[in-house]
């Protein structure tokens, strides 16, 4: 029988950090003792209440505190854990706080900010439609991609916000997040146009508005994305009507 191979790197509860602390690198462990583990999880398709979700990701905030999991809490100033409406059912995933984003801790204040926004308004959307976030909460120096290891040490809070808010749809901005959320190596170039999955949750990526800010180019195929989500939000009910 096949066992399964789980890794501590990204965990912050006590278990794997004593793992952790002895230079373990992999537990295998049979299906059989991971099923009498697992603790109980609420129904699958359950709707959570805005009160829930506000209450779950304030805990979760709580969890990552002042958090010292790789090297990009050295020159950081906030984390930026994320912002918007986390019960409208709506995800959008960018890559990583810029310097203005650093500074005022909230995601997508800079210039990319302001495109996103004039973006989300341009098919009935706002902040208060949507919950954004990154797949690092920390900034990057010199706004880089960040590499493999930084994404593995902040995926398990990225992790517990898709589990707490139980998006319908993910939005995916720029490569480095479309790769991470869907799984692959692909450009964003091959992956936007079409809708691919994280789960059963519908991921759509599009092109960084930053990236629309250097070619405008970009701007034509980031408005047909638009025009994709927007019939699958008329699809799926989106946004929802929870209280920010």
């Amino acid at each position: 029988m096949e066992g399964d191979r789980r890794r501590p790197e990204g965990r912050s509860d006590p278990f794997w950090n004593s793992v952790a602390s002895f230079g373990i690198e992999e537990i295998f462990a049979l299906p059989d003792w991971i099923g009498e583990g697992k603790t109980a999880t609420a129904p699958v398709g359950r709707v959570p209440s805005s009160m829930d979700v506000q209450t779950e990701l304030a805990a979760l905030a709580e969890r990552v505190g002042d958090c010292r999991g790789c090297r990009l809490c050295e020159a950081r100033n906030s984390i930026v854990f994320g912002g918007g409406n986390p019960s409208a059912g709506i995800l959008l995933i960018g890559e990583g706080p810029g310097a203005s984003e650093d500074e005022r801790g909230i995601p997508f204040v800079g210039k990319a900010g302001q495109l996103l926004d004039r973006i989300l308004e341009s098919i009935g959307l706002d902040r208060e439609s949507v919950y954004i976030t990154n797949i690092v909460k920390c900034r990057p120096p010199n706004n880089r991609t960040p590499s493999s290891d930084e994404v593995a040490a902040c995926w398990w809070i990225l992790e517990e916000q898709i589990r707490i808010m139980e998006p319908g749809v993910i939005v995916t901005l720029g490569a480095p997040a479309s790769r991470t959320i869907i799984g692959t190596s692909d450009g964003i170039g091959r992956l936007r146009g079409s809708v691919h999955r994280f789960g059963d949750i519908p991921v759509l990526p599009t092109y960084h508005p930053a990236a629309l800010l250097r070619t405008q180019a970009l701007k034509r195929p980031v408005w047909e994305d638009m025009k994709l989500l927007r019939t699958l939000l008329k699809k799926l009910g989106l946004p929802g009507k929870g209280e920010p």
